[in-house]
């Protein structure tokens, strides 16, 4: 009897510990995996065609939000390409086509060290001499340009410049952008192409387009970026480090 009692005691408290512990994870219902948000994408009708980009805000937030915001403004109808260099870059974001530099928003910090290379087909910041004075203004790779990469924060040499997105369809566009003859004109000694390739607007998939009722700026006002790209544009916006 004795024997008896003491195997219930042993019993009772594991039996009593199986009943307040959870269920086997096993046998709860399977958990649907988390999904990644969508990455925006955006469409950029020009005289030669539509060039659509996916956009890196995972990366990029801040460049990207910046972007999507110009393209929600209506910045860019009405804009052109007004660098071309082939076998390096396509350029274009702020000039009018009478090359006037539209009012831009304030610069924003550079992503640069995002870990996001200048390879073919990507799309980044343009800029001045300061890494952290982009603004509207973006280029297009034409080939893998890792020297444009992020290698330190000691000048903006070194800094590099932030890609926010790649192109995904119509990069043959681009290419027929690189292929056109280049002339000086207007503020710019060169690499203009001839003639002139017009963003006729943008739009975000998904969102509805927005009318464009931007304004050229007026002299004086353009951003520290488009200063940059006036009559010395190798020097100014966009990368300069091809030639050093």
């Amino acid at each position: 009897m004795k024997a008896f009692l003491l195997s219930l005691l042993l019993i009772a408290p594991s039996t009593l510990l199986a009943q307040k512990a959870p269920k086997d994870a096993s046998t709860a219902p399977p958990q649907a995996p988390a999904q990644e948000a969508p990455r925006p994408e955006v469409v950029m009708h020009t005289s030669l065609g539509d060039i659509t980009l996916e956009l890196y805000p995972d990366k990029s937030p801040k460049s990207v939000a910046n972007f999507l915001q110009y393209v929600r403004d209506g910045f860019y109808a009405g804009t052109v390409f007004h660098r071309v260099i082939p076998g390096y870059l396509v350029q274009g974001g702020l000039y009018t086509r009478d090359l006037q530099p539209r009012r831009t928003r304030p610069a924003i910090a550079s992503e640069a060290d995002n870990g996001l290379s200048n390879v073919r087909g990507t799309i980044a910041v343009a800029r001045g001499a300061d890494p952290n004075s982009g603004t509207s203004q973006f280029f297009f790779n034409l080939v893998d340009n890792r020297r444009l990469d992020f290698v330190g924060s000691q000048s903006g040499l070194t800094w590099g410049y932030a890609v926010f997105g790649k192109v995904i369809k119509g990069m043959d566009v681009v290419d027929r952008i690189a292929s056109l003859p280049t002339r000086a004109q207007g503020p710019f000694a060169g690499d203009v192409p001839n003639p002139l390739v017009v963003i006729t607007g943008a739009d975000i998939v998904g969102e509805a387009a927005k009318s464009d009722d931007t304004q050229p700026a007026t002299a004086g006002s353009a951003a520290p970026a488009a200063k940059a790209a006036t009559s010395k544009p190798k020097k100014g916006v966009a990368p300069t480090r091809r030639h050093g």
